[in-house]
């Protein structure tokens, strides 16, 4: 088990038992005080906000400034479930000690045990301890990973469409006895009103989700939820909170038993909960804290009030080429990202999308060389240490493709002098990859919740050839809705053909040459 005490003999003995040199916390632990609470203590967060917190808490400058001293994390779960449980108990055992592993795509691998992590609290077991720590006055920023979808807006169509979602059995609950929350918007809502009725200021609600504008979408959120709750609170938090728009970058894949042993293995530490990161990070941040925040700047992070052009080239080049290598593996039957990246012909595909179809339509975020950015991404999807699995990336496709691909799309199919053949290849893997079925003939499935049964049936139709207006019913999928008005007979065409050389011939001979 990672302790303290064994973290006294790996600075003693860096090298430990023979294995790797691991790093360990260069800071006084005892002497960090916490100023941030975070919900959702996943991986990302570990690899991430709590990474740059321990670097900070490392700067030589900082060993003697009490102040810099005050922003260690209380960790919160609002789960119960036997993996929360367990996953308390461990960081319990080790006083929230973790080791990070964050591996090169060459193979070079940096090992840390990180100490930004002061405290867990398990929310449905320790309810009062979390509205206490939230109404502290050492409490100046509450960050976030509760995932892409857990911040309750509504995406259907309709009125309410962009709107927090009042009712959800769990909001409801919340509302009907605030005192006793279960949600995180009914943790901060308690939390901000004793923090208003004792006089104290606002804090930074800071969102390290992977979504756009994630915190324009937490204001949404939260002064939604406070807003049904009580009039007077919502304008106090909006008048006192603030919500940083930020943009996060880093992959983090999930840790298997097999991959921990290997971990402890290479670090020689027995740690019940260690880590697996790139070597890569990303975060550019508004520089709007309503009370103060760490140093981040000194250890990497960027701050911008353009964040929403680096979230765009993130989008338009990472996004758009991971979800077209995605479509092809699981065409393919290609497990991981790298594999499928290693085959020249789509490796030469991504990278034409990118050159001739995104980067000559996208405007460069401040001091970002856009050649090089894409550079970067396909080395980092080359990174074997990743695993990174291909299912995981193409589930929910119909919803990505409108997110990651329709301004490339739109650009190109606007502009009668571009060579659309790329695009037109892409929407044929999109369209292959909802019909489920590989080039072997065996059949997958994809979690596609914007589907509808109806649309399922439309998307896994095998027939391109014996009814052609059957066939053409795949175009009224909602996949295309951001560029319909763009889509003629002509055009559609196009992609069935393309389908169909897909299926003839396989996706790396189709790609070995695009038809004009």
């Amino acid at each position: 088990m990672l302790t303290p005490e064994t973290l006294k003999s790996q600075a003693s003995d860096p090298v430990h038992a023979g294995k790797a040199q691991v790093g360990v916390p260069v800071y006084d632990r005892a002497a960090v005080t916490p100023g941030i609470v975070h919900f959702g203590v996943g991986n990302f967060f570990r690899a991430h906000l709590a990474n740059y917190v321990d670097r900070v808490l490392s700067l030589p400058e900082n060993a003697s400034d009490p102040q810099a001293r005050q922003w260690g994390i209380i960790g919160v779960g609002l789960r119960e479930s036997p993996r929360a449980l367990r996953k308390a108990e461990d960081f319990v055992a080790q006083d929230g000690l973790y080791s990070l592993t964050e591996a090169a795509t060459g193979g070079a691998r940096d090992i840390r045990v990180l100490g930004a992590l002061k405290g867990y609290l398990l929310a449905p077991r320790e309810g009062e301890k979390v509205l206490a720590l939230l109404a502290s006055p050492e409490t100046r920023i509450v960050s976030l990973t509760i995932t892409e979808g857990g911040y309750n807006i509504d995406e259907t169509p309709g009125p309410n469409r962009g709107k927090f979602r009042l009712k959800t059995r769990a909001v409801a609950e919340d509302l009907a006895d605030s005192g006793h929350p279960k949600t995180v918007f009914g943790f901060v809502a308690e939390g901000m009103r004793r923090r208003r009725a004792a006089g104290l200021g606002g804090v930074t609600i800071l969102s390290c989700d992977n979504l756009r504008h994630n915190g324009d979408v937490s204001r949404k959120a939260f002064l939604g939820y406070a807003q049904a709750l009580d009039p007077e609170l919502a304008a106090w938090m909006e008048a006192n909170c603030t919500f940083p728009n930020a943009m996060v970058d880093r992959i983090t894949p999930s840790v298997s038993q097999e991959t921990m042993d290997r971990l402890n293995a290479r670090s020689g530490l027995q740690d019940l909960q260690p880590l697996l990161a790139e070597d890569f990070t990303q975060w550019v941040v508004e520089d709007k804290f309503a009370a103060g925040r760490p140093p981040f700047e000194k250890v990497g992070v960027q701050f911008s009030d353009q964040v929403s052009a680096f979230e765009h080239a993130k989008i338009r080049m990472l996004n758009c080429s991971h979800l077209i290598l995605s479509a092809a593996g699981m065409l393919m039957g290609v497990d991981l990202v790298h594999d499928v990246l290693a085959y020249p012909q789509l490796r030469r595909f991504v990278d034409d999308v990118l050159d001739r179809d995104v980067i000559p339509t996208l405007q460069a975020p401040p001091g970002v060389d856009l050649v090089a950015y894409k550079d970067t991404i396909l080395t980092r999807f080359a990174n074997k240490a990743m695993a990174d699995q291909v299912a995981r990336i193409a589930a929910d496709a119909t919803s990505k493709a409108q997110v990651f691909w329709t301004e490339t799309v739109r650009s190109v199919l606007e502009n009668p002098d571009h060579d659309p053949s790329r695009i037109i290849t892409m929407q044929a893997l999109l369209l292959e990859l909802l019909r489920g079925r590989r080039e072997d003939g065996t059949l997958f499935e994809l979690e596609e919740p914007a589907l509808d049964e109806a649309q399922l049936e439309i998307a896994h139709y095998e027939g391109l050839d014996e009814s052609p207006d059957k066939g053409r019913e795949v175009f009224t999928l909602p996949a295309f809705d951001s560029w319909r008005d763009l889509m003629t007979p002509g055009l559609e065409d196009r992609i069935t053909r393309e389908r169909r050389r897909l299926r003839c011939l396989g996706v790396l001979e189709a790609l070995a040459v695009l038809p004009a």
